[in-house]
C-alpha cells in the first residue's frame, strides 16, 4: 500500500493533511521579475493533490501563488478527488484603520484569485499590536465567516498574550501559524499550553529552518552570506546565529543524523517529526518550488516512523548545546532580535503613522497632549496623555475599544495585555517607547486574579522593571475589571 499523508480534522467540515504545502516560494521564484507559467505550476498542485498532499498555504503577498490556486481550483471543476483539497491563505495588511469596506475588500480580493466563493481558512497576520485595528478586522472576519464567505479563520504569527485576548473576546480563531523547529522552540511552551486548553490548533512552518536541518549542510561548512541568494535559507542562517552559531546547528544535525540511520529515514523526516509530535500541531508547512523540483516520496517518510524515548533523549541532549530564542512566537517580525529574510524591520515598524496625533497644549509651551475621540475626554476635562519636557504621563487606561466597547470581559490578563498596548500607542505617539516607562499603577477589581496580571505586566515591562504598585479597588466604574497608568521619561 503507498505511503501517503496523515489526515487531521481541524473542523467538522475542515479536514487537512498533516503535511501543508506551503507556497511562499513562489515570491522566490519571481523576485528577479521571473514569469512564470500559471498554468503549468496549478497541473504540478493537481500533482500534490494526487499523492494526497492536499491542503496548500499562502498569502496575499506570496507573488502569484493566490493566482496559481485559483487556476489549481478551477481545473477540479467536474473532478472527484479523493479528498477535498483546502486552501488556506493569510491577509497581512498595513496597520490602519480596519473598516468593513476594507475588510470585505481584501477578502473578496482573495476570493476572486483563488477562484472560490469560499475560503477554507483566512489567516490574518498584524505588525503592530499597540494599533488596535486588529480587532476591527478580526470581528468583520468573524462576520464574514458567519455569512459563508470564510470557512474558519487563523491567525499567523500572534503571540500567545494576543491569541489569548482573541479567545477571551470570543473571536472564533481555529489556528495560528507560527515558527516552530528544533531551532525554534518558543512555540512549544505558553503557546501549547493555552492551545491545548482552548481548542486552537498550531500551524508550524519553518520546521526545516529552511533547509539548514537536512543532510544537505551536515558536516558542511558555513555558508559565506553572499552565495546565499534564496529568502529562506537567508531568514533560518539568522535562527542558526541567535542558537549559538554554525558548531551548535551541527551539534544537533548529528543527532538527527543518528536517528534518521535507525529508522532508515532522512534527517529532515526527524526534524519535521518532532515538531509534529508535539500535542497542539495540527500540521507541518513545508516549503514547495513547483514546477522545480518535489520533495513528497521523502516527506510522506514522516508517517512511517515515531520518535521513541532514546530518540527524544539523543535530541535533548544535542539541544542543551544551543540558546533559546528569545520571546514569544511572531516576536522576531515585531522587536529585535528581528530574526526574518529582510533582517531588521525596524524602519518597516516605523514607517507605521502613529496611533495618536500629539497636539499642543495651548497656553504652554512645550507641553503635548492626545486625545482618543473617546467622548470622556472632552466631557471630564482630561488628557489620554500629557507630555511636559522629557516626561510622559499616561492617564488611568482600561480595556475600552472604540465607542465604548469592553475587551475580553471578565479576564483581567487580557484586558491588561489590551490595555499596555493603548498605553504603548500613547507613548510612541508622544516621543518616547515602553523602554522609557518608570512607573506603573494598577486598579484590579478582584486582588485574586493577581497573579495573571502581574505575569503580563512582567511579560511586556519586565526588562526594565519600573517602580510599580498595584490596588485592589472594588468600585471600579463601569464594568471594568481592570485599570492601569503609567510614567515615562523620555532618555
Amino acid at each position: 500500500m503507498t505511503l501517503r499523508p496523515e489526515r487531521f480534522k481541524l473542523a467538522s467540515d475542515l479536514e487537512i493533511s498533516r503535511l501543508i504545502t506551503g507556497l511562499w516560494q513562489i515570491a522566490d521564484m519571481e523576485k528577479s521579475g521571473r514569469k512564470l507559467d500559471l498554468d503549468a505550476l496549478a497541473q504540478d498542485m493537481l500533482a500534490y493533490a494526487g499523492d494526497g498532499f492536499d491542503s496548500f498555504d499562502m498569502a496575499d503577498h506570496y507573488g502569484s501563488a493566490e493566482e496559481i490556486a485559483g487556476r489549481f481550483n478551477a481545473s477540479l471543476v467536474g473532478r472527484k478527488p479523493p479528498s477535498k483539497p483546502a486552501i488556506f491563505t493569510k491577509w497581512c495588511p498595513t496597520p490602519g484603520p480596519m473598516t468593513r469596506e476594507v475588510v470585505r475588500a481584501a477578502v473578496a480580493r482573495a476570493g476572486e484569485r483563488l477562484q472560490t466563493a469560499k475560503i477554507d481558512l483566512m489567516q490574518f497576520h498584524w505588525w503592530t499590536f499597540q494599533h488596535p485595528g486588529w480587532i476591527d478586522a478580526m470581528k468583520e472576519l468573524a462576520v464574514l465567516q458567519g455569512e459563508g464567505t470564510i470557512g474558519h479563520l487563523g491567525t499567523t504569527n500572534f503571540d500567545t498574550d494576543h491569541l489569548r485576548l482573541l479567545h477571551h473576546h470570543n473571536i472564533p480563531v481555529t489556528t495560528n501559524q507560527v515558527c516552530f523547529s528544533l531551532l525554534d522552540r518558543r512555540a512549544a511552551g505558553d503557546m501549547s499550553a493555552f492551545c491545548s486548553a482552548s481548542g486552537i490548533r498550531l500551524l508550524a512552518y519553518g520546521t526545516l529552518a529552511g533547509g539548514l536541518l537536512t543532510e544537505k549542510w551536515f558536516g558542511k561548512s558555513k555558508p559565506v552570506a553572499e552565495d546565499v541568494s534564496d529568502w529562506s535559507t537567508m531568514k533560518y542562517l539568522r535562527f542558526v546565529e541567535q542558537v549559538g552559531g554554525w558548531d551548535c546547528l551541527q551539534t544537533v544535525l548529528d543527532a538527527t543524523s543518528k536517528i534518521a540511520r535507525k529508522h532508515r529515514v532522512s534527517m529532515g523526516n526527524v526534524a519535521t517529526r518532532w515538531v509534529l509530535e508535539h500535542s497542539a500541531v495540527a500540521a507541518v508547512i513545508v516549503g514547495a518550488r513547483l514546477g522545480e523540483r518535489q520533495h513528497r516520496t521523502d516527506n510522506v517518510k514522516i508517517f512511517s516512523f515515531v520518535l521513541d524515548a532514546d530518540d527524544h533523549a539523543l535530541i535533548n541532549a544535542a539541544l542543551k548545546a544551543t540558546t533559546a530564542i528569545p520571546g514569544d512566537c511572531g516576536d522576531e517580525y515585531r522587536r529585535a532580535p528581528y530574526l526574518t529574510a529582510s533582517g531588521d524591520l525596524s524602519h518597516h515598524l516605523a514607517s507605521f503613522p502613529k496611533v495618536f496625533t500629539a497636539q499642543p497644549i495651548p497656553g504652554k509651551p512645550g507641553r503635548l497632549r492626545l486625545d482618543t475621540g473617546s467622548i470622556w475626554e472632552p466631557l471630564a476635562g482630561y488628557s489620554r496623555a500629557v507630555r511636559v519636557g522629557d516626561r510622559i504621563m499616561v492617564s488611568g487606561t482600561t480595556a475600552t475599544h472604540g465607542a465604548g466597547e469592553l475587551v475580553a470581559a471578565g479576564h483581567p490578563d487580557s484586558q491588561a495585555v489590551y490595555i499596555l498596548d493603548k498605553i504603548k500607542a500613547s507613548i510612541e505617539s508622544l516621543g518616547g517607547t515602553m523602554d522609557d516607562v518608570v512607573r506603573t499603577r494598577i486598579y484590579l477589581r478582584d486582588q485574586s486574579r493577581w497573579e495573571e496580571v502581574s505575569r503580563v505586566h512582567g511579560r511586556i515591562l519586565g526588562h526594565i522593571r519600573p517602580a510599580n504598585t498595584l490596588f485592589e479597588v472594588s468600585g471600579l466604574i463601569g464594568n471594568y475589571d481592570i485599570e492601569i497608568e503609567a510614567e515615562a521619561i523620555v532618555d
